[in-house]
């Protein structure tokens, strides 16, 4: 993780101009704890940051959206999760990830449970984070970060979080949670190989697959 970091430091450090970072991955994959600690390391040159939980169809729609797909020689049939593509407001993410590159100054989106923020023009680096960042036009990305874990390690961690501190019932994760994986590993996952950085982790640690030169 700290070579990861220290190596994205030293590009921006050699980078003329804007630069704008992709980071993405499953839920409870580390990228939100990667894309915190790259925020304090970044502290003080001007940052900006945009959280792409926002740009998720809000979850009432997707409990009421069926998708029919194959795996394994298998028609699933199932309702839409967030690792579904059609799941993300992409048109909009990828306008506004052009507007940060076109140097323009505008607010993300206002949501319950984060305020509207500025992303200013006079800020050379924007960090982009969240699960639609793999579902995005990878061109707008000067680098591209992909974490991921194995579907015990996510379960046990979206059940800290999403049972303990959100309150969701612990038999509705458990029930939901396989058909999720399914379609992470079926139109999510494949997305990690547009990405410049690799890495996979669990509680015993991180292993980078693919990294920066």
């Amino acid at each position: 993780m700290e070579k990861i970091l220290h190596n994205i430091a030293n590009r921006l450090n050699k980078q003329d101009g804007k630069m704008v970072i992709g980071i993405s991955g499953h839920g409870a994959s580390g990228k939100t704890t990667f894309a915190k600690k790259l925020l304090t390391i970044l502290k003080g040159q001007g940052i900006n940051y945009i959280n792409t939980d926002p740009y998720i169809v809000n979850s009432d729609v997707r409990k009421h959206t069926s998708i029919q797909y194959e795996c394994n020689n298998e028609i699933h049939r199932s309702k839409m999760t967030a690792c579904h593509p059609a799941a993300h407001h992409l048109f909009a993410l990828d306008r506004d990830v052009k507007m940060v590159k076109e140097g323009m100054d505008f607010y993300t989106l206002d949501v319950p449970y984060e305020r509207s923020q500025l992303i200013s023009s006079r800020n050379n680096v924007t960090i982009v984070e969240g699960m639609s960042v793999a579902f995005s036009n990878p061109d707008l990305y000067d680098l591209k970060i992909y974490f991921y874990t194995d579907g015990e390690t996510e379960l046990v961690r979206r059940g800290i979080r999403d049972v303990s501190e959100r309150g969701m019932d612990v038999k509705y994760l458990r029930k939901t949670h396989e058909e999720r994986r399914i379609q992470y590993e079926v139109f999510m996952h494949p997305k990690h190989e547009n990405f410049d950085v690799v890495v996979r982790n669990s509680d015993e640690g991180y292993w980078v697959e693919k990294d920066i030169e």
